[in-house]
């Protein structure tokens, strides 16, 4: 079900200080800034250089999801208040988010956050498990968009006038 780990959310207080560091420190460049009203976010995810991400995955890499939140009382806001800056969620790729969570509840070990997927990054439909039952770990299902601009080995590349190095 489980086909690679898709991204890992870090939660901080300023997305523009954080792309810095991560495009200074790691070398990893941006693919979308985007805001996120439903979740209450301001996103960058942030890939691979090119070439980096090719391998068993395939095209699609894994990224550094940074989220920095809209106001106080939104999830990440709440997040940031309780835990301060750091590791938010890990992100898992599916091939079908609907179908990963029919088997997810039927197994019944489980709790869903959400019964049916949204939107999400890059396009993706997303999907979000509770993290009592998976030790502490506030765990995502992505089903990628395949025609996402921007991901690597896509057409559209890094998004223009993007913070890289």
């Amino acid at each position: 079900m489980l086909q690679r780990i898709d991204h890992v959310g870090i939660a901080c207080r300023s997305l523009e200080a954080a792309i810095e560091k991560y495009t200074s420190v790691f070398g990893l460049s941006v693919t979308s800034l985007e805001v996120n009203e439903e979740q209450g976010v301001k996103e960058a995810m942030l890939s691979l250089q090119p070439g980096q991400a090719e391998g068993p995955a395939g095209p699609f890499g894994s990224y550094v999801q940074l989220l920095e939140p809209l106001s106080e009382d939104t999830p990440v806001g709440k997040f940031l208040a309780r835990r301060g800056e750091g590791i938010h969620h890990i992100g898992y790729a599916v091939a079908n988010v609907t179908d990963a969570l029919a088997a997810i509840e039927a197994a019944g070990l489980v709790r869903l956050i959400d019964a049916r997927p949204r939107h999400g990054s890059l396009g993706a439909s997303i999907a979000f498990l509770h993290p009592a039952d998976l030790g502490g770990v506030l765990t995502e299902l992505v089903q990628p968009s395949a025609g996402s601009p921007g991901l690597p080995g896509s057409p559209g590349g890094p998004v223009a006038g993007a913070a890289s190095d």
